[in-house]
């Protein structure tokens, strides 16, 4: 088997010895499914619970790409602000990593205090919790601009804006796309926060109302389905960033 093939089956290899090896030692030691279900089960609750899983799975979706395509938008802006001063970089990179240090799930009550509990605090959180990363990606893809090269620019007749655009925005793309692949990940753990606490929609909610009810092999199915759509989503953009970021590329692995 050629190498080429036998990395393209390497996930499925793995994931699928994984879920053997799980299903012998759950049958081998007698595990009870109300603590860790085989995976024979999961597949049978994603069965019977088909049309509730597809339901909340498609809400969490929406909610999570809201907010992602929020926090790029707010992310990218605020990281060139910041990355376009060493003042502005001084004065507001300590108080983004103080709210970073926040936990998210700290925050969901008040989004319910203004906003009410459903859609919007849910997008809210997927929001905040994957800004973080694109900002400081993007600020730090303008801070590797060499002192020398502007100088060089600036003598011969650049503008701090024609080399922040011809120089510095360029240069930040492949940490820019790169920080798309960790925030859109963090979006979603956001979004199920906000619907585990404060809606009734969602994966989150379906995993609650699960775990209420002891259906074990319902709160895997939604973490199932919840891992598909965050691989789904970052093969996405994997797939953009090799596309829009191949020229900064020196090797496989990063496109992975």
């Amino acid at each position: 088997m050629k190498q080429s093939t036998l990395i393209r089956l390497s996930p499925w290899l793995f994931t699928i010895g994984l879920l053997v090896i799980w299903e012998v030692v759950v049958r081998a030691f007698n595990i009870p499914t109300f603590f860790l279900p085989p995976p024979t089960a999961i597949a049978q609750a994603f069965v019977d619970y088909s049309g509730p899983i597809a339901r909340n799975s498609w809400i969490t979706l929406e909610t999570t790409m809201i907010g992602f395509g929020l926090a790029v938008g707010f992310g990218m802006l605020l990281g060139l602000l910041v990355g376009w001063s060493r003042a502005i970089y001084a004065g507001l990179y300590p108080l983004m990593i103080g709210f970073n240090a926040i936990p998210k799930v700290a925050v969901v009550p008040i989004l319910v205090l203004w906003f009410g509990i459903g859609f919007v605090p849910a997008v809210l959180t997927a929001f905040l919790i994957s800004f973080f990363p694109i900002v400081v990606n993007v600020a730090t893809g303008l801070a590797t601009i060499e002192p020398e090269l502007e100088d060089v620019l600036k003598a011969l007749g650049a503008s701090k804006l024609d080399i922040m655009r011809k120089v510095g925005i360029p240069r930040s793309l492949p940490y820019f796309f790169g920080s798309l692949k960790v925030a859109i990940t963090l979006a979603f753990v956001g979004s199920v926060i906000s619907e585990s606490v404060a809606s009734n929609y969602g994966i989150g909610n379906l995993m609650l109302q699960a775990q209420a009810q002891f259906q074990v092999p319902l709160i895997f199915a939604g973490l199932v389905a919840l891992a598909i759509e965050g691989i789904a989503m970052y093969a996405a953009m994997a797939f953009l960033e090799s596309r829009m970021t191949g020229w900064a590329q020196r090797s496989g692995f990063a496109q992975n």
